[in-house]
């Protein structure tokens, strides 16, 4: 049987239908194994072509428009974020505690802080500031850019206000100023803490802060400072526990305001305790009649007042009140884990703000009689002031 393409005699050749009318031709060997031309796709219309580069250039045309619009937008955005601002004289803002970027954008802009709010917004956030802006109160320059307030929000340099409480306030005096204070906010706690555990001192905040926190604060302040001073006391103290050393600094605060007069009042009260005598305190009868409201300025101390029977009368009662009655600060709670050594068991008013020890109650008397002189003098000098006024306003 004959192969295609190949003659009886063993020659390559191949057929030719074109015009030698199928004419078989020889082929060398190369020829024959040579792959023959595979036929060319069918070309594109002119037309086609013309349309698909229409398309190609409309869209690298949208594609540079698009993106040279994007930079002018975004440079006219940071230009915008960078000029100086709409406001005419400095003000305070008050960045809200967990306000979002839009919320505050917004704010500025009704305040005339700002000119646009979305420019605030996006670029604050493109930066990724948005998060790092603190709440708080803040002053802001007349004129500051919107980047310039957003730094100032990022700083976290807010408007600081403070409270101070005088040692010796009770607790619900104590209370009475951070229920008035204007900056403040929240309810203060339903129950008071126990009496003597807020630590005196001056306390910073910002606008809005919550006046449960300050208590907490004043708390926590308080507890550390005693556990401070117990730690540090002397050996022999006839008290046996922080209580008790919390109690008697009340005490102690009540009855002097000379700082330097605190280790030697401190050392009158602890010399009683060893010797079983009564404190004879004057603000513990007070704090048992009047309890944390405090006693009324003008009302003095009655004869009946130091008769009354209740568990704070350390005329009545030997030892140690059942609780603190005031709010004690550091020299006072000091004063008594440190106290002077001395043999003073008394003391009594001078006449110059400090006060007379000492250790016999003979040497009391005298002390007391000179301070009783020392008020009658006082007394007669007030009503001779008021005689004269009383004559000047009747000449008139």
């Amino acid at each position: 049987m004959t192969e295609p393409n190949q003659t009886t005699n063993g020659q390559f050749g191949r057929q030719d239908n074109g015009e030698a009318g199928g004419r078989f031709i020889p082929q060398s060997p190369n020829e024959a194994l040579r792959p023959e031309k595979v036929p060319s796709p069918p070309k594109r219309s002119r037309e086609a072509r013309s349309q698909l580069v229409i398309f190609l250039n409309f869209v690298m045309s949208m594609i540079t428009l698009a993106t040279i619009g994007a930079v002018a937008l975004v440079y006219y955005a940071f230009h915008e974020y960078q000029a100086p601002g709409p406001l005419e004289t400095n003000t305070t803002f008050l960045v809200r505690e967990g306000a979002g970027v839009k919320e505050i954008a917004s704010a500025l802009e009704r305040r005339n802080i700002i000119s646009q709010a979305r420019i605030f917004s996006s670029v604050t956030s493109f930066l990724g500031a948005g998060e790092a802006m603190r709440h708080g109160e803040y002053e802001v320059k007349a004129g500051a850019s919107m980047e310039e307030v957003m730094e100032l929000f990022r700083s976290g340099k807010s408007i600081q206000y403070s409270i101070t409480f005088p040692e010796g306030l009770t607790v619900k005096q104590i209370f009475k100023r951070l229920a008035a204070d204007p900056v403040l906010e929240g309810e203060l706690p339903v129950d008071l803490p126990p009496e003597g555990s807020l630590r005196p001192d001056t306390y910073k905040f910002t606008r809005g802060s919550d006046r449960k926190a300050i208590v907490e604060q004043m708390q926590a302040s308080q507890a550390k400072l005693i556990d401070q001073v117990w730690n540090h006391r002397d050996s022999d103290l006839p008290i046996d526990s922080k209580e008790q050393l919390l109690v008697l600094a009340s005490i102690v605060e009540k009855e002097t305001g000379k700082p330097d007069e605190r280790p030697q009042v401190a050392s009158v009260f602890l010399n009683r305790l060893r010797k079983n005598m009564r404190l004879q305190s004057d603000p513990t009868i007070i704090y048992g009649v009047y309890g944390g409201d405090g006693k009324p300025a003008d009302k003095p101390i009655t004869q009946s007042d130091k008769t009354k029977e209740t568990p704070y009368n350390t005329y009545v009662i030997k030892g140690l009140p059942p609780t603190p009655i005031a709010n004690p600060g550091r020299a006072a709670l000091e004063a008594v884990a440190n106290p002077s050594k001395t043999d003073y068991l008394y003391f009594v008013a001078d006449g110059t703000g400090g006060h007379a020890f000492a250790k016999t109650l003979d040497d009391h008397n005298a002390n007391v009689r000179r301070w009783r002189q020392i008020e009658a003098e006082a007394a007669k000098q007030k009503a001779d002031a008021g005689s004269e006024t009383d004559a000047a306003q009747d000449a008139n």
